[in-house]
């Protein structure tokens, strides 16, 4: 099973082993990871699941698609490493995954 860090703003680290087929906002929210808050509950319709990827795995998440372009309009401190956590689903390619949390959701 893929495991998945979760590294919050004050660089508190989660090590979580993640079921494949889940999105990396359930496994959050499924252990407690502060920072995550998941308000539409995954249906990509806020951007309260707000992360930050590591550039090294980019290339191996797909494409951020309209919808999630659409809400991270909402989201503060956006970069290009910026995605939505229910739209990230875990694989064994994404075995060792890194996830930054930002400071605040809202």
């Amino acid at each position: 099973m893929p495991r998945i860090t979760f590294i919050e703003h004050d660089e508190t680290i989660h090590e979580i082993t993640a079921e494949d087929g889940a999105t990396v906002m359930e496994v959050a929210l499924d252990n407690s990871i502060p920072g995550i808050d998941a308000d539409c509950g995954g249906q990509c319709a806020c951007a309260t699941c707000h992360v930050f990827i590591n550039d090294d795995w980019a290339s191996k998440i797909p494409a951020r698609e309209e919808a999630e372009e659409t809400m991270l309009e909402l989201a503060e401190g956006v970069t290009e490493f910026s995605r939505l956590a229910c739209q990230i689903e875990i694989n064994d390619a994404l075995d060792g995954l890194q996830v930054r949390l930002p400071a605040a959701q809202h």
